[in-house]
């Protein structure tokens, strides 16, 4: 990437499911469970302490009805509830990230990828983006100027690295999903298409919509009848995978600067969850810190 200011977003929800379940067993002496808020405070340490992001934003998904479940109820519905261990470390996180004074994203009836999208379509040329989560559909939104990095794989992927994992340029993500589907996002995509065969078929007709414009030639019969019998659930599909990135967000550019931490509420905070480690490299309290920006979760 260039030598740009960047702008660095975390998929929070992604990451503290994924620290959740990568960390067993952890709590503090009167039984609260701390695995997830330990897991995500060391990524959120290492991305601070490692890439020196000149803005960071921490955005999380709803917790009601996105417009997705409007148009596909059975979108999700494949996952399970939240485990209440992790439903009790959810509010400890948030505190956390306010006390490194870390703007947060959220927003009633679209996800994190929506409001992500939005935002690192929306800062223009001025700055360079890095989406910091697991989930391969954000690759969609990859640029020459915005990449995705997986902190637990310590992987970065531009352009290239899309390319050379799905065989098509990042923009082509969503044709490729809304053919083979997405069973973790319980994306139907159409049946008895896989990946692999969706890639080729992306490769060759460019979209969804150019290759059910022509069925004709295809010379596999068995392929031919399968799109034409749920073409418009590919297109459902590709619905369903496309990210939103005109969320109705205001902001700016200098909402998700950086400030020094509050020690002295993550001084109380990491002593409640025992994080002895966390409290001895944590920062003497400064004389007078910067007042609380209001910014911590903009609408």
């Amino acid at each position: 990437m260039s030598n740009r200011p960047k702008l660095f977003l975390i998929d929070g929800s992604s990451y503290i499911f994924r620290a959740f379940y990568a960390i067993r067993h952890l709590s503090n002496s009167k039984g609260l469970p701390t695995n997830a808020i330990f897991g995500f405070t060391q990524m959120l340490l290492k991305v601070l302490k490692e890439h020196r992001p000149d803005y960071l934003a921490v955005v999380f998904d709803s917790k009601g009805p996105t417009f997705r479940t409007e148009v596909y109820e059975e979108y999700k519905a494949n996952r399970p509830a939240m485990p209440e261990g992790l439903a009790l470390q959810i509010p400890y996180i948030k505190k956390i990230i306010e006390g490194y004074r870390i703007a947060t994203l959220e927003m009633e009836g679209y996800e994190a990828d929506d409001l992500i999208g939005t935002v690192a379509k929306g800062v223009g040329s001025e700055v360079d983006v890095v989406i910091i989560t697991g989930d391969k559909d954000i690759l969609q939104l990859v640029s020459d100027r915005i990449q995705v990095y997986d902190t637990m794989k310590d992987k970065r992927l531009g352009v290239e690295e899309v390319k050379e994992r799905f065989g098509v340029m990042p923009e082509q993500v969503v044709e490729v999903m809304g053919l083979a589907g997405d069973t973790i996002d319980n994306i139907p995509g159409v049946p008895g298409i896989g990946e692999k065969t969706a890639i080729e078929l992306i490769k060759a007709f460019g979209s969804i919509e150019n290759l059910l414009n022509h069925l004709d030639q295809l010379n596999q019969k068995r392929l031919k009848e399968k799109l034409e019998t749920h073409g418009e659930l590919a297109r459902l599909s590709r619905k369903l995978a496309t990210i939103d990135t005109d969320v109705p967000l205001t902001y700016q550019i200098k909402d998700f600067s950086l400030s020094p931490p509050d020690s002295k509420n993550l001084r109380e905070i990491f002593k409640e969850l025992e994080f002895n480690k966390l409290l001895k490299d944590l920062p003497e309290e400064r004389a007078s810190l910067p007042a609380d920006r209001g910014i911590d979760t903009i609408h």
